[in-house]
C-alpha cells in the first residue's frame, strides 16, 4: 500500500469526467482502493475520489467520525490522522463505492461550508440536497444502497462531484462565502 499524491486545483484530472470501472472486483481496483484508504487516513479529510489521486476512475471513499468537526462551527480540520479510526469512532463507516450514483429525496436543501483536499486552506458555503439515496458497487462486487442526510449526504455529493470534474468552488453561489479556513475560525470564535 502507498500514500498517493493528491491533485491540486488546476490539475486537468480534477476537471475531467472520470471513466466507469468495468470490473469492480479486479485486483488492480482493489489495489487502488487500498492506496486511497491509506491516503485518506493520512489526511484530515472525510472523503476522497480517485481523480483526486490522479486516477480518472469512478471510485469514491468516505466516512464520518462520531466526533465530527465542522467548518460551520468555525472548527479547523484536525491534523493528519496517520491512523484508521476504530468502528466505535465512526458515525458512518468507511465506505467504498465504485461507479456511484445518487438521487435527491425531496426538495429540501441545506447550506454548509465545505473544504477539499485538492483546495487546501480554503472553505466555502455550498448548497446541497439535504436527503439523498446513493448506490454503488463494492470491491467485492456487491451492490450497496443507502439513504443519507445532512453531513453524510454532503460528503457523498461532494465526492461524486469529483467524478464529474466538478470542484466544490464551482457550487459556491456567493464568492463572498469563500474564505481561508483560518479566517473562518478566527471570526467564528474557533
Amino acid at each position: 500500500m502507498s500514500i498517493l499524491k493528491i491533485a491540486r486545483l488546476g490539475h486537468p484530472v480534477l476537471a475531467t469526467k472520470a471513466a466507469p470501472v468495468e470490473d469492480p472486483t479486479a485486483p488492480q481496483v482493489k489495489a487502488i482502493v487500498e492506496d486511497m484508504i491509506e491516503t485518506l487516513f493520512d489526511t484530515p479529510g472525510n472523503g476522497l475520489a480517485a481523480p483526486q489521486v490522479h486516477i480518472p476512475l469512478r471510485i469514491v471513499i468516505f466516512f464520518l467520525a462520531e466526533e465530527a468537526w465542522s467548518y460551520d462551527r468555525g472548527d479547523e480540520p484536525p491534523a493528519r490522522r496517520n491512523r484508521r479510526p476504530s468502528d466505535s469512532e465512526l458515525q458512518v463507516p468507511l465506505t467504498v463505492l465504485i461507479n456511484p450514483e445518487y438521487s435527491p429525496l425531496g426538495d429540501e436543501m441545506m447550506e454548509g461550508y465545505e473544504g477539499c483536499l485538492s483546495v487546501p486552506g480554503l472553505t466555502g458555503k455550498v448548497r446541497r440536497h439535504r436527503h439523498i439515496r446513493y448506490r454503488g458497487t463494492t470491491p467485492s462486487g456487491e451492490l450497496l444502497e443507502r439513504t443519507a442526510s445532512d453531513a453524510h449526504a454532503q460528503v457523498v455529493q461532494h465526492e461524486c462531484d469529483h467524478l464529474d470534474g466538478i470542484v466544490y468552488l464551482e457550487r459556491i453561489a456567493d464568492l463572498k462565502q469563500l474564505t481561508f479556513v483560518s479566517e473562518l475560525a478566527l471570526h467564528r470564535g474557533g
